[in-house]
């Protein structure tokens, strides 16, 4: 049975303090009322080890928002997949649309910084998806399959297993604008059926295939509900404890 999560992903928000007592707040409220679905924080790398302390990753599982697409060396400023590991984080975001189109990260480059954190026993969290442009040409497919192929259909399938899909159309983010949930599902039942054809059903009836992008307690419920959605990666709506718990609050 594919496991549903529902992550958030802080990105350049909270400072150290801000983010450690949103921590608490949330491991609070999941050991108080044990939620029906993983939950995962991705937070920026100085909150990571103090994060790590304040929380129990059996109820709330910690996770950085990028790596290095180096082992380590003269790279000043990087965060290593060695370094994310030893703070306790368990996950790691890849790809996302911020890191491909901000700093230039191509699938080659992900391709490495994937290889680099599942060598440090981390799980990816990859994001795919595609632009307004891309969706209003009807391209959206052929976009997720090649974000596939550059960067994760290199692995064996034992790899693959450790990795979690984020479908994240680039126009829904942070715009207020939400794929329908009929939408979401058929390109989430896209890429699933490219996952089966390229390692068989098996392996991608247990594929997690997250939705991403102005996702929120009133929408939750009807994307969920959807057969191919198991979950989702949150942004704005993860910044406060009520609102993400609404979220996670539609897997009951």
């Amino acid at each position: 049975m594919r496991k549903k999560i529902v992550a958030g992903n802080w990105k350049m928000n909270l400072n150290l303090q801000e983010g450690v007592a949103l921590a608490k707040e949330l491991n609070d409220a999941l050991t108080a009322e044990k939620p029906n679905c993983g939950v995962i924080i991705c937070t920026p790398f100085i909150h990571l080890a103090s994060v790590a302390n304040v929380i129990n990753q059996d109820v709330l599982a910690l996770g950085a928002e990028n790596c290095a697409d180096k082992e380590k060396g003269a790279y000043t400023g990087e965060v290593s997949a060695e370094m994310v590991k030893s703070t306790g984080a368990q996950y790691v975001i890849l790809g996302h649309s911020e890191r491909r189109g901000y700093y230039n990260e191509t699938p080659e480059i992900l391709k490495e910084k994937v290889l680099l954190a599942l060598k440090n026993d981390l799980k990816v969290i990859f994001c795919i998806g595609e632009s307004l442009e891309e969706r209003e040409a009807n391209k959206q497919n052929e976009v997720v399959k090649a974000e596939l192929e550059g960067s994760v259909f290199n692995l064996s399938e034992e790899d693959f297993r450790k990795i979690v899909i984020a479908y994240e159309p680039i126009w829904a983010i942070g715009t207020g604008k939400t794929a329908t949930s009929d939408q979401a599902e058929e390109i989430h039942a896209y890429i699933r059926s490219i996952i089966a054809e390229k390692y068989g059903e098996a392996v991608a009836d247990d594929t997690t295939i997250l939705y991403g992008g102005s996702c929120k307690a009133s929408n939750a419920p009807e994307l969920f509900a959807k057969p191919d959605i198991d979950g989702g990666l949150i942004g704005g709506a993860s910044l406060k404890a009520a609102d993400f718990k609404g979220i996670i609050d539609a897997w009951k």
